[in-house]
């Protein structure tokens, strides 16, 4: 699931446990999509051992690394914004050394080396490990990549540091990768085939996790649902398998039930799913476990059967109005967002029109609309003209953008009257008299401080709403806590 980009922009901060050894301060800045902040917390991992501190003040850094979004070309024009802010720093800092990680690195590799003279560093998202090798060639005054993609690296070994965290959420990484290779996506490109991580390491860092006081996890991935582990190995090579790793072999639906189990007093939730591939078993284990959270991000980007056959999206309106149908009959309660594209090439009036029904017929309960930005290198940008005018693009996009807070706050007034349950996360942003923290349906809740704390469970009338928050008052601790 992706964040905007004023959202996404933030400099991560942590004192390792090594800060007694550390000599070197290392300042990260992530951008974009949610494995991007957890990829984030890997690099920090792999170089506090190397020696370096992480901190949130630029003008300390000796190391500054920038993990890049590469999804919109918006994103990348932000990034090439800030550089020139490293720029500065670096001439009252000259042994500072900058690095470019993530998608932008792996999409245009040289090019940042060649246009960015400020860049020395670009790494790709499977060559983190190779992160010390490289700062010893900058070091010595040398260019480095290293953007080769992999077909095995998951990071499963690598134990996060939890970067900015609030000590409640963190994200757990299931698997890296797409092979969707929907036409307007750079991520196949960027972050290579699907692969899974070994389920062992995954529970591991889930009871670690809660060992240390975390409360909630989201399972992580470009597409959790292709999750599917059998010893190794890549997704398409599934059908090689013997039969004994076929019989054995572990789907996210398997996955999804053993991490509930594993912590049951955990909330669980995960992130991104595909209609194409999300089962209706994925949906029943959801039902079975209370720890499971009700809200599913099922990115649709189009209503129209012509776009999503044109974006090779692997299913139909039609048959994603039946998933969705499947999920209110099993999971009556479950929010659902939403991902949509406005002007994709040879979008006409009607096929904007299809995807205005296709929010009525569904009601969101939130979602991440923008207008399409072609990604060279992709299918579309190879094959297919940008030919929907820029400003009927923003037209459409203004009225779907318009339709979905109509259903956000249809959905929210859904939530009046009731009590939930909240996992308080931290002080809320207009008021630091109220907390804030998020129910089962992942709708933000504030309440007034009282005598709670972060990380309680804690039951909450909703009295009052907005579109996009719910406003209550706090009745007692839930038997969570």
């Amino acid at each position: 699931m992706e964040k905007t980009i004023d959202e996404a922009i933030q400099g991560s901060t942590l004192q390792t446990e090594n800060k007694n050894i550390n000599k070197r301060n290392l300042y990260i800045e992530s951008y974009g999509c949610a494995m991007n902040f957890s990829d984030s917390e890997i690099v920090a991992s792999i170089l506090a051992t190397e020696g370096f501190n992480t901190t949130q003040n630029l003008n300390d850094a000796d190391l500054v690394l920038v993990n890049t979004c590469s999804i919109r070309d918006k994103a990348e024009q932000t990034i090439r914004k800030r550089l020139t802010e490293y720029n500065k720093v670096k001439k009252t800092r000259p042994h500072l050394k900058v690095g470019v990680l993530g998608c932008m690195a792996e999409r245009i590799k040289d090019k940042l080396l060649d246009e960015e003279k400020i860049v020395d560093m670009v790494v790709g998202p499977d060559a983190y490990k190779d992160l010390p090798n490289l700062i010893k060639e900058v070091d010595s005054g040398r260019d480095a990549v290293n953007v080769i993609l992999s077909k095995d690296e998951t990071y499963g070994d690598v134990a996060p540091i939890r970067l900015n965290s609030n000590g409640v959420t963190a994200f757990v990484s299931i698997t890296r990768g797409c092979d969707n290779m929907c036409t307007f996506c750079v991520v196949p490109f960027t972050r290579g085939r699907e692969r899974s991580r070994d389920p062992h390491s995954i529970l591991e860092e889930i009871n670690e996790l809660w060992q240390k006081g975390y409360k909630e996890i989201t399972l992580l991935g470009q597409n959790v649902d292709s999750y599917l582990w059998y010893g190794g190995g890549l997704k398409k090579d599934f059908e090689k398998a013997s039969e004994m790793q076929k019989a054995t072999a572990i789907t996210f639906s398997n996955l999804l039930e053993m991490a509930a189990l594993a912590q049951p007093k955990m909330r669980i939730r995960f992130s991104t799913s595909n209609p194409q591939d999300m089962t209706l078993d994925v949906i029943k284990v959801m039902a079975k476990y209370n720890n499971i959270c009700n809200h599913i991000h099922l990115p649709v980007q189009s209503g129209s059967n012509r776009i999503l056959s044109e974006m090779n999206r692997l299913h139909t309106i039609e048959e994603y109005f039946k998933l969705i149908d499947d999920i209110r009959e099993i999971l009556p309660d479950c929010a659902i967002s939403q991902d949509i594209i406005s002007g994709f090439p040879t979008e006409t009036e009607e096929d904007h029109k299809a995807t205005l029904k296709t929010l009525d017929y569904v009601k969101y309960d939130f979602g991440y609309m923008y207008a399409y930005s072609e990604r060279p290198g992709t299918m579309a940008g190879r094959k297919m003209k940008d030919d929907v005018p820029e400003s009927v693009k923003k037209r459409r996009l203004s009225e779907i953008i318009a339709l979905q807070r109509e259903h956000c706050r249809y959905r929210t007034e859904k939530h009046l009257g009731k009590v939930q349950e909240v996992l308080i996360e931290g002080p809320s942003k207009k008021s630091d008299q109220q907390w804030m923290g998020r129910n089962s349906q992942s709708t933000v809740v504030v309440f007034p401080k009282e005598k709670y704390q972060i990380g309680d469970f804690v039951n909450v009338k909703i009295n009052d709403c907005t579109s996009a928050t719910l406003i209550g008052e706090a009745i007692g601790h839930s038997p969570n806590n």
